[in-house]
């Protein structure tokens, strides 16, 4: 297997977690690792808020998908991220504003058009921030401790941020934590405002059709990303299942309120936090599998969660998927990057947000089946025993192209003739 392929592991002692630290001092990386963690806790605001709202409404679940993510990233890779940011984040303020007036006289069809244009930029700004980070952290040779501080604000707001909305919920209202998590875009906009770094793009007058088109070509002639991209569309179009269903799985099959919604998510978060703790002081093992393990963990959570009988059992379940997805998610976006040349880390990066916002559109429908024609508890199995079945039919297909090292070189060269 490709030197690429592999991680890079940080040594186990503390010298490792001075050198996360110390990515905060590099210029302008400080302010994105800031405001990809309040992203996130914004996010988590809003995202509870709707979910109890829409099932308290209409007792059903929804999602919503941006499906053209490739094309916005493209054609704004160019300008310097602050401004991109600061768009993004003013008008994600507005469409959450939107949504909070909208919540008390509650209008299903404003609140889908709302929460899908507040979920495109969302998409916008995490694959601008993550390129940004490539192009701010790969000069100073920092890209892993860039990665692996990312991660642990990102793994933090994951463990509180879910509780803390379901309480609000529970105290106030959802439009009263809508209109919080506006709040938080207005502020996250002035932070990001003296960004002056560029995504990392050589060719600035080259059209933005033209730079879509080789970033498809690019990922397309390369195994290793075209086997991680397949992966983990794949795996999160499993995973992302129980997305829609988890509050009627915490009211229905757990007996449990929005503070107890609020506590499942919660225990996911804290697992995250132990899993992000994990993959910063991992030394011994490869990326790839780093990768297969805690997937594979990912899916015993999800099991452990489809027969557990309360809601305490279900929250350590949970934990288990958390520290799964704590390492998961931050090891294959670090695979991503090492794999990919400088040039066309915008475009990889818009295409695993395009995974990210795209493939769970299935995963909804999928679970959101099951659910209504059985029961929650069914989708998590189901979830969780797919993901089984992907693992090892991704290790079989990784051990067949490793029998072929020389694979990309032929690809590329077949692409070029």
């Amino acid at each position: 297997m490709s030197e690429r392929f592999k991680s890079h592991p940080l040594p186990v002692d503390n010298a490792s977690v001075k050198a996360i630290l110390q990515t905060l001092r590099i210029k302008d990386f400080g302010r994105l690792c800031t405001t990809y963690t309040l992203n996130e806790l914004a996010d988590w605001l809003a995202t509870v808020a709707l979910a109890l709202l829409v099932y308290d409404k209409t007792n059903d679940a929804f999602a919503t998908a941006a499906l053209f993510v490739p094309l916005v990233v493209a054609r704004v890779d160019n300008l310097p991220v602050g401004r991109v940011l600061v768009a993004a984040y003013v008008v994600e303020a507005a469409a959450l504003g939107a949504l909070a007036l909208v919540a008390g006289a509650f209008s299903l069809p404003a609140v889908l058009a709302l929460a899908l244009l507040d979920g495109t930029l969302a998409a916008v700004a995490r694959a601008s921030t993550r390129s940004a980070t490539v192009a701010v952290l790969e000069p100073e040779g920092k890209l892993r401790e860039g990665n692996a501080a990312l991660n642990m604000g990102f793994a933090g707001m994951n463990a509180g941020a879910p509780l803390l909305a379901g309480l609000l919920v529970a105290a106030m209202s959802s439009a009263f934590v809508l209109g919080l998590a506006a709040a938080v875009f207005l502020a996250l906009a002035v932070v990001v405002a003296p960004l002056t770094v560029r995504s990392a793009t050589p060719d600035p007058e080259t059209h933005w059709t033209t730079r879509l088109r080789e970033g498809f070509a690019y990922v397309r002639r390369d195994v290793r990303l075209r086997t991680l991209l397949m992966g983990q569309t794949v795996v999160l179009v499993l995973l992302t299942m129980v997305t829609p269903i988890e509050v009627i799985y915490a009211k229905e099959s757990l007996d449990t309120g929005d503070a107890g919604f609020g506590a499942l998510m919660t225990a996911w978060g804290a697992g995250m936090v132990v899993g992000s703790w994990l993959y910063a002081r991992e030394r011994r093992r490869g990326m790839a599998s780093l990768i297969v393990a805690s997937t594979v963990t990912v899916a015993a959570g999800y099991l452990g969660m489809a027969v557990a009988p309360t809601l305490a059992l279900a929250c350590l379940a949970s934990a288990l998927g958390g520290v799964g997805n704590g390492v998961q998610w931050v090891a294959v976006v670090t695979a991503l990057q090492e794999a990919t040349e400088e040039r066309f880390q915008s475009r990889v990066a818009s295409l695993l947000e395009t995974v990210i916002t795209a493939a769970p559109g299935l995963g909804f429908l999928l679970g959101g089946t099951i659910t209504a024609v059985l029961n929650p508890r069914v989708a998590f199995a189901v979830a969780g025993s797919g993901v089984l079945v992907a693992v090892l039919v991704g290790a079989m297909f990784v051990r067949r192209a490793s029998a072929h090292p020389h694979a990309p070189a032929q690809e590329h060269a077949t692409a070029q003739a």
